[in-house]
């Protein structure tokens, strides 16, 4: 199921849609197998009262695990990584929704992490550091985050070439960009001299 296209502004379009990897709901898959091979093992080695026990047993927790596993599909169904020419969406659930909405414009930074399971199985978690209140968001479960991180890269360009990244001719532009610098400061991206140095830029 894609992200609907009618949430898109005038003049927006898709460049990346996704769900979560696999890995999103494998662990609950596993446990449903686990719960299924557990039973079976336990009801072929008892008989008579404890074979019937073990057997309710399995169908039991056969029943919850397999209850977990449908409501964490839905949630990976309902669950989406969204790059478009203007922004980038994280957003999850049908009926209470939750997201992020971080505006191309604002993206200073794109990283991804692995452990060396997750390279294993290609799935990563994708590190945005903006500006502004959205400071650095964490998106997990994104299947070939290196890949992903090449098209908000590519994104970006794409952006500030069309000239859709603010300049700052005016007395809210800069207010705005020396805000963006405060935040980048703050948590360490940039260094004193960095931020003194852009800061001149702006106010020069």
């Amino acid at each position: 199921m894609p992200f609907p296209a009618k949430k898109l502004n005038d003049g927006e379009h898709f460049i990346l849609d996704v769900h979560p990897h696999w890995w999103f709901y494998g662990p609950d898959a596993l446990f449903l197998l686990g719960t299924f091979i557990c039973a079976a093992f336990l009801v072929g080695k008892t008989s008579g009262t404890l074979e019937t026990s073990a057997a309710y047993m399995g169908v039991g927790a056969s029943i919850v695990a397999g209850a977990r596993l449908i409501v964490k599909v839905v949630k990976w169904r309902t669950t989406y990584f969204v790059v478009t020419n203007h922004r980038l969406i994280d957003r999850q659930g049908v009926v209470a929704r939750s997201g992020v909405e971080i505006p191309i414009k604002s993206v200073d930074n794109v990283n991804f992490k692995q452990s060396l399971v997750e390279r294993f199985i290609g799935v990563g978690r994708i590190l945005i550091e903006s500006g502004g209140k959205e400071g650095q968001q964490e998106i997990p479960f994104v299947a070939r985050p290196e890949e992903v991180q090449k098209v908000i890269h590519e994104a970006i360009q794409r952006s500030r070439g069309s000239g859709n990244f603010e300049g700052a001719p005016s007395f809210t532009g800069v207010a705005r960009e020396l805000e963006r610098l405060e935040a980048l400061w703050e948590r360490g991206t940039l260094t004193d001299q960095e931020f003194e140095a852009q800061k001149r830029r702006l106010l020069g």
